[in-house]
């Protein structure tokens, strides 16, 4: 409560700025849509998304300052918080809402419909919302000072920078042209292929290799080089020690859930076959790890919020005003009905009432979670695959099974995962607003806004991916759905190797043990060395960055700073192109489409000698750009 007392935000309550405005409104929006479905592919891609409160809050501010012309960090601030709910939209949906399309080709049924895909997101996000709304005093006010909220805290910085004029924003501009031109060389004209791989036939069984692309540099500086460095270590201990074995001790076995002798499957037909099943365990095990390490934080912040519940309702300062919580009440209880009578939602009343419980839950959990981690080492993966876990048991165990079964269970996991990645989301954008000095009840509105906006166009991006590739395919290879596919088809069908599953559950016991961060440890174990190799590539250069010695800590700073406006950009530029790809994938030219059309490969193709150049040239685009002078 002292720090409540003390702390006094950048704009006083007493003062009135332009902030909930039509501008901020539409501009949000479009960041929303924007970083929505960048995000999305993204993580069908890597099997990870980033946070984009920091892009959009610089982007923000170029907009609205300098563009635009307006002397209101509140406005900015706005248009942040409507725009980076889109990134928290498409995190919980890619996780697991394209399973429903997987088991429509494999059913030979029709896939979910885009208002069924909207409808959950819809849902989803906005109890995520309003079950962050009467945690806001306990965690954001009475905590101040003891929560640092990393990402909430530097979109403050952010805006607060620009005050001084909207110079950072080219430094994101940058990235994203740079990344968008890369990207659409490499996968587009397809001038060098974007995965550069070398099968190691001295070493049976093992393969070598780095997917060349800009979002895995920008993941890899911003996420750090440890974290980078676990996720490698689980490639590594997959790749060049697991698989090897496999192939020297298999030989010619066929062994379950292969087909083919050992012996004639390459390093990728090894790694689909049985290391994706030891990688699932992994990730399983590190999720139930997290939530248990969790329980002592998880009781103290629920005691918390109901200590802080209610207080302060009828304060009449502009910085202290939430969304009325009777009215949250109500259309809580309104969606937990609606939940249980849609048929978007196949789960009858008790299954509503424990999506709103649990999802209370996992709510209060991830916002204390992001609020020490910040919001991209958020475990949400971990969160759906214990919801899955129990819900599938759930359901099985009171007859329902098969087909419908496993629907229900994924969209009561989709629930609960939206809900957690919001909730998160949510807080961080209210800890910028409380050291700016926001309004709370305009921020919440703000957030709903965004949730709507992108809930019904992640059900077009969806579409388009699919259409354009496919989920499981080599370019959209969808790591986390894939692996919440398995967990719920081996509950209900019996059909998982559960020794392998169980081997990869011990693997990571074993790095708990070795107090080693298990999730990006079990990540890396899951998905092929290629994205964390690339990974990694981005974690050096900002290790580099790091260990600079004789220079001003302000300096270095500063380094480290453009390094990651540079590198978000990267993400975003990407993520664009990829969705760009997916569209001329699918517009029909003749009997080939617009994307056959611009392949020039078979004109001029520059192989894994030039993928690896490129890679090069856009690590050293970066040194560039991070020791670049501010203007």
């Amino acid at each position: 409560m002292k720090q409540e007392k003390s702390f006094k935000p950048f704009v006083p309550a007493e003062r009135v700025l332009p902030e909930f405005t039509v501008a901020s409104i539409v501009i949000g929006i479009l960041l929303a849509v924007v970083f929505g479905g960048a995000n999305a592919y993204l993580g069908l891609r890597v099997g990870m998304t980033v946070s984009a409160s920091i892009p959009a809050a610089v982007i923000a501010m170029g907009v609205i300052r300098v563009i635009l012309r307006k002397d209101s960090i509140l406005e900015s601030n706005m248009v942040q918080t409507i725009g980076s709910a889109g990134e928290s939209v498409a995190a919980g949906a890619i996780f697991t809402l394209p399973v429903l399309f997987m088991w429509a080709e494999q059913w030979e049924t029709l896939p979910p419909s885009f208002w069924t895909i909207s409808i959950i997101a819809l849902f989803g996000g906005v109890l995520g919302i309003l079950f962050m709304v009467p945690l806001r005093r306990a965690l954001i006010v009475q905590e101040h000072g003891v929560l640092p909220y990393p990402e909430g805290t530097a979109c403050a910085e952010v805006l607060l920078a620009g005050e001084e004029g909207g110079s950072k924003a080219s430094t994101v501009f940058a990235g994203l042209g740079i990344a968008a031109a890369y990207k659409f060389a490499a996968d587009g004209l397809k001038l060098f292929p974007s995965e550069v791989h070398y099968e190691l036939n001295s070493y049976k069984g093992s393969g070598a290799g780095v997917d060349v692309l800009p979002a895995l540099v920008g993941v890899g500086y911003i996420c750090g080089p440890k974290i980078s460095s676990y996720m490698l270590a689980g490639g590594v201990l997959a790749w060049f020690v697991l698989m090897p074995l496999l192939s020297f001790f298999g030989q010619d076995a066929v062994l379950f859930p292969g087909t083919d002798p050992i012996s004639s499957m390459d390093s990728f037909t090894i790694w689909t076959k049985y290391i994706r099943y030891i990688g699932a365990g992994a990730v399983a095990a590190g999720g139930i790890l997290s939530l248990i390490k969790s329980l002592p934080l998880i009781v103290r912040t629920f005691g918390q919020a109901l200590k802080g519940y209610g207080k302060g309702e009828a304060s009449m300062l502009r910085t202290d005003k939430d969304l009325p919580m009777k009215g949250i009440l109500l259309v809580i209880l309104a969606m937990a009905v609606l939940i249980w009578l849609l048929p978007a939602f196949p789960v009858n009343l008790l299954g509503a009432v424990l999506i709103v419980v649990f999802g209370f839950f996992f709510a209060t959990v991830s916002s204390r979670m992001v609020g020490l981690v910040g919001s991209s080492n958020n475990p949400v993966s971990g969160m759906a695959i214990a919801t899955l876990l129990f819900s599938t048991m759930a359901l099985k165990a009171t007859g329902s099974t098969g087909q419908a079964g496993m629907i229900g269970a994924i969209a009561i996991g989709s629930i609960i995962c939206m809900i957690a990645a919001i909730a998160g989301d949510t807080s961080q954008d209210l800890k910028t607003g409380y050291i700016l000095g926001a309004t709370p009840r305009r921020q919440q509105i703000g957030e709903l806004i965004g949730v709507g906006a992108s809930a019904v166009t992640i059900g077009g991006v969806l579409y388009l991916l699919h259409s354009a590739w496919g989920y499981g395919s080599t370019q959209l290879p969808a790591p986390q759905a894939t692996l919440m596919k398995m967990v719920v088809e081996g509950v209900m069908e019996g059909n998982l190797p559960w020794v392998l599953v169980f081997a990869g559950a011990g693997i990571a016991i074993v790095a708990e043990i070795l107090r080693m961060p298990v999730l990006p440890f079990a990540v890396g174990l899951y998905l092929p060395v290629h994205l964390s190799a690339g990974i990694m590539a981005g974690g050096l250069v900002r290790l580099y960055f790091e260990k600079k010695k004789h220079l001003p800590e302000g300096h270095k700073k500063g380094m480290i700073e453009r390094g990651v406006l540079y590198c978000s950009g990267l993400i975003a530029g990407e993520g664009l192109v990829g969705i760009l790809l997916a569209v001329l994938a699918i517009v029909p030219i003749g009997a080939v489409t617009l994307g056959d059309k611009i392949d020039l490969s078979e004109i001029l193709n520059l192989g894994n000698i030039g993928g690896l150049a490129a890679f090069a040239l856009l690590i050293g685009s970066l040194f560039l750009f991070a020791k670049r002078k501010a203007k």
